[in-house]
């Protein structure tokens, strides 16, 4: 298995990488956040789904200024993960055919979501801190708190959610 295609000799090379494969995660969120609006059927879901969509144009524009900074270039290098993700997401929703059961699995696949960008920013906000970017950190520390609150705020929609759709078994 091929561990990365790009050639990452220093940790500057590393960060740069990485702020790169999350504009393409934020960029496929902006994608599919639209999708999972349409299919989404309670009215807090919708709402948090289209909060959050601003919130990702946000986090796009936000990594494109970093980006912009550290190599003047703000081209995103693919997120195969988040692909997967987006697939895995895809196929829930198309096998649920209970609204309740399709909004819970949306915000499991939602949840997976931010989870992972919670995980990567927060490598890469360290990774800013330790090569002296300090402003980007805290940029990268303020989507980290960010992606946090729509984990928390999904979670509270998600305790009734799957109780609407347990009753629908």
């Amino acid at each position: 298995m091929k561990f990365m295609s790009a050639n990452l000799e220093t940790l500057r090379e590393l960060y740069q990488h990485q702020l790169r494969m999350l504009l393409s995660t934020e960029q496929q969120i902006v994608e599919a956040l639209p999708k999972m609006i349409e299919k989404a059927t309670d009215t807090q879901l919708k709402q948090a789904f289209q909060s959050h969509l601003q919130e990702t144009n946000v986090h796009v524009t936000r990594l494109q200024n970093i980006l912009r900074e550290e190599t003047r270039d703000v081209e995103a290098e693919t997120c195969k993960v988040l692909k997967a993700l987006v697939t895995e997401a895809e196929d829930m929703i198309k096998d649920a055919k209970d609204d309740a059961v399709r909004d819970a699995a949306l915000i499991a696949a939602a949840q997976r979501v931010e989870h992972y960008e919670i995980a990567v920013y927060g490598a890469v906000r360290q990774w800013a801190v330790i090569l002296g970017k300090n402003q980007q950190a805290a940029l990268l520390d303020q989507t980290i708190k960010e992606e946090g609150h729509a984990d928390h705020l999904l979670t509270e929609i998600a305790s009734r959610i799957n109780v609407e759709a347990d009753k629908a078994a």
